[in-house]
């Protein structure tokens, strides 16, 4: 079950990432991440603890709770 929430919200990530123009890489630097790590998010393989999930808000500009809306 977990792994399906974590590749749910990876995509969400991806989906949010691609709608802000960025590219994975580009995303990371602004994010402060390792790209392998974003890559890892958005893949469902990492389980982000919630400073990541609040730095990801922040870096796309949307409160956290837009980061679930669709899960």
């Amino acid at each position: 079950m977990s792994t399906h929430l974590r590749l749910k919200f990876g995509q969400r990530i991806r989906q949010l990432r691609l709608a802000s123009g960025l590219s994975q890489e580009e995303f990371a630097d602004h994010v402060g991440f390792a790209r392998t790590y974003m890559s890892r998010i958005e893949t469902g393989a990492a389980n982000p603890s919630l400073d990541a999930i609040e730095a990801l808000a922040s870096a796309l500009n949307v409160r956290v709770a837009e980061l679930f809306h669709t899960l």
